[in-house]
């Protein structure tokens, strides 16, 4: 399964962080952007306020990608809807676009950024959990 964003830099690292923790070793996840941008500090903290590690993420892109066959692809942003749906368009490959607002265009105090990141962690977190949980749950 692949998760993508943008830049791979906050959204896409944080949703498969997230899912890659309630499902364990029953899905495979990986995360990648239509650029590869550089890794955001704050969703790096806004991630270990609720004890998962993304410091170690290293951006990249749906080209840096090993195996570009995926069942399920969900895309957070127009642009990584965009180039799924080109990129699979000759494959049997489910995507899912879930927009979800980009915390970096927040402006403001460190608090109130810091705030926009927390609400895209909780509302990804809501989403995944929605998706997946039962889901993974019956494979069992």
């Amino acid at each position: 399964m692949l998760i993508a964003c943008t830049m791979n830099a906050v959204r896409s690292p944080m949703a498969a962080a997230m899912l890659r923790h309630l499902a364990g070793r029953r899905l495979h996840v990986e995360s990648a952007g239509v650029k590869a941008g550089e890794l955001d500090p704050l969703a790096v903290e806004a991630m270990e306020e609720i004890g998962l590690e993304i410091g170690k993420h290293r951006p990249r892109c749906f080209e840096d990608l090993e195996d570009g066959s995926f069942d399920l692809v969900i895309t957070l942003s127009p642009e990584a809807q965009h180039k799924a749906m080109e990129l699979t368009r000759t494959a049997a490959t489910l995507v899912e676009y879930w927009p979800t607002m980009d915390p970096t265009a927040v402006e403001g105090s460190r608090e109130q950024r810091l705030a926009a990141y927390r609400a895209v962690r909780d509302g990804l977190m809501d989403r995944l959990k929605r998706r997946f949980v039962g889901a993974a749950a019956s494979d069992t």
